[in-house]
């Protein structure tokens, strides 16, 4: 609920602060004393949009900030969350800037917020009816939202907002597959021409290394086997041999040890590598006999190495890479599918759609239900509201093919009058009648309404006597369920509000400004008299007012 509101410099109001209370609360005052002027401000500070000509004469800027209790509203705080404007616990501050110059800012719990956010906030937050914004009843979307919640069928529309959509992405991944039906088919063909191509291949990423080691040695084996021998020969083979040599060497220094046994430990280091050479020998050998020099063999690999290649330049590739390039025609042919694939989305399709419309039609037997009922007391309603003969309905307008929240729009009609057409509620053209209608409809729908706060502009006009005491009295039922605000002219209307605020006008140094006052009980019955009585006020007057609010 609203619970405070600071404006300053706003067309004719200098600084004005108000705290306000639940329940019903009237706003009274002459005519021309600006009792509008608040609505005007909350607008502004819901959204609504401002010019130049709402700042107070001579000022730079006008200010508008309004505190909403949110505590039990968890719509609002998830909302908050996501947009990332959540402020205290349980608090949505809105304020709004507007220069002389007609620029404006706005701000939601303190941070910059688009007009677009404020406007989503405020219809959340607070209802205005009569000839102002925030209508929401004039809104498709909140009509069917009332009647759902008076229906009791909200987790219904959920429910079929949820099997809309499935139906809907398969239709479209159906309709989709149909139209590249053709391209998809010779895209499949490829993929799969390919695939069988590398699959027949039958490269495995560790084979690369291995085929280009096996290639290098058996391209090269002829200067390889040269190595081996010519190794073999100057180390056992040839005249100079270095073992034979070394093992000439070896003998001597065996001979010189006897005269002098430092010659030990050079005896023993060549006959170290006497050991290593000998060794060496026997590898060279067992390599050479190991070395293939079959030319077969070497034309295999050379057949490999080229096949492997070319794939590799086929798929603009390296070959270490062509299992990736393979794993990925797989995955491509899988979502391509097939044709025994369209034959099963079609079947998927066919019966998605079927849950959608046996769910969406027991939804339109509750409306309709719901509808009739509805209607029926917004209907008596208004012949308490100075309506008479007056009708309302609530018309459920088929869909084709449906939407998200079921195979109707919702309608709100009504016929002010006896004998006339029902029309769009959207078309009433009175604002008084709109108020009244709006009123009789919150009235209706009291236990289902999801905005707090709700006030009436114009909701007396036209009326009076026995209709204007039943008008108060709808508004104090209203305000036990939410806080309502209501301007109005009718001292039965405000007799009936839980509290009472004073607009006036004054003038100061030349400049006239508004004031608004909470008034006490004399304050309150002497303002009930004027109402009653006008200009002269008799102590008739001021007893019958008093009679009014029930002061002794």
């Amino acid at each position: 609920m609203l619970k405070f509101l600071s404006i300053r410099d706003f067309v004719i109001v200098s600084s004005l602060e108000l705290d306000f209370s639940s329940g019903f609360t009237a706003l009274t005052g002459e005519t021309g004393a600006g009792k509008s002027i608040l609505i005007d401000a909350l607008s502004l500070a819901l959204g609504e949009r401002g010019d130049a000509a709402m700042v107070r004469n001579g000022c730079d800027r006008a200010e508008i900030a309004a505190e909403f209790d949110i505590s039990s509203l968890s719509e609002m705080h998830i909302w908050l969350s996501e947009q990332e404007l959540a402020g205290d616990d349980g608090i949505c501050l809105l304020r709004r800037v507007l220069d002389a110059g007609g620029r404006t800012r706005g701000f939601i719990n303190g941070r910059s917020a688009t007009l677009q956010q404020m406007r989503a906030a405020g219809e959340m937050l607070l209802d205005i009816h009569g000839q102002h914004a925030h209508q929401s009843l004039l809104r498709a979307d909140s009509q069917r939202l009332l009647l759902d919640a008076y229906a009791g069928i909200t987790d219904s529309v959920q429910k079929v907002a949820v099997l809309y959509r499935d139906w809907q992405a398969l239709h479209r991944r159906r309709v989709s597959l149909t139209e590249n039906a053709g391209a998809a088919a010779a895209e499949r063909e490829l993929l799969q021409f390919q695939r069988d191509e590398l699959e027949g291949l039958g490269f495995k990423p560790a084979e690369w290394q291995e085929l280009q080691t096996d290639y290098a040695r058996l391209s090269h084996v002829a200067g390889l086997l040269e190595t081996a021998a010519f190794g073999i020969e100057i180390l056992s083979e040839a005249d100079n041999a270095c073992i034979a040599q070394l093992n000439a060497l070896v003998e001597r220094l065996k001979e010189g040890m006897t005269h002098d046994e430092s010659l030990g430990e050079i005896f023993r280091m060549l006959q170290s590598a006497q050991a290593e050479l000998q060794e060496a020998v026997y590898a060279l050998r067992h390599y050479q006999h190991r070395l293939d020099t079959d030319p077969e063999r070497l034309h295999e690999l050379e057949s490999r190495l080229q096949s492997v290649m070319d794939a590799a330049r086929k798929h603009r590739t390296v070959p270490e890479q062509l299992n990736e390039v393979l794993q990925r025609m797989q995955l491509r042919l899988a979502e391509l599918g097939s044709d025994a694939d369209l034959a099963e989305l079609e079947s998927l399709e066919k019966a998605a759609c079927q849950a959608y419309l046996s769910a969406a039609q027991q939804l339109s037997v509750a409306r309709k239900s719901a509808a009739d009922q509805l209607a029926q007391e917004i209907t008596q309603a208004m012949q308490l509201l100075a309506m008479q003969g007056g009708s309302f309905a609530v018309a459920l307008l088929p869909l084709a093919a449906g939407n998200a929240y079921g195979l109707e729009l919702i309608d709100f009609q009504v016929a002010a009058n006896p004998g006339t057409p029902a029309r769009s509620l959207s078309k009433v053209a009175s604002g008084g009648e709109l108020s009244r209608i709006s009123l009789a409809i919150q009235v209706a729908a009291s236990q289902v309404g999801s905005v707090p706060t709700l006030i009436f502009d114009e909701v007396d006009s036209g009326i009076g006597g026995r209709v204007a005491e039943i008008v108060g009295q709808l508004l104090k039922q209203l305000g036990r369920d939410y806080q309502v605000l209501c301007v109005t002219h009718l001292p039965q209307v405000a007799a009936a509000a839980d509290q009472q605020w004073q607009v006036s006008k004054f003038v100061e140094n030349g400049v006239t400004l508004s004031h608004i006052a909470l008034m006490d009980g004399e304050q309150r019955v002497e303002e009930i008299a004027r109402m009653l009585g006008g200009v002269v006020i008799t102590d008739t007057t001021r007893k019958h007012a008093a009679e009014m609010l029930g002061v002794t």
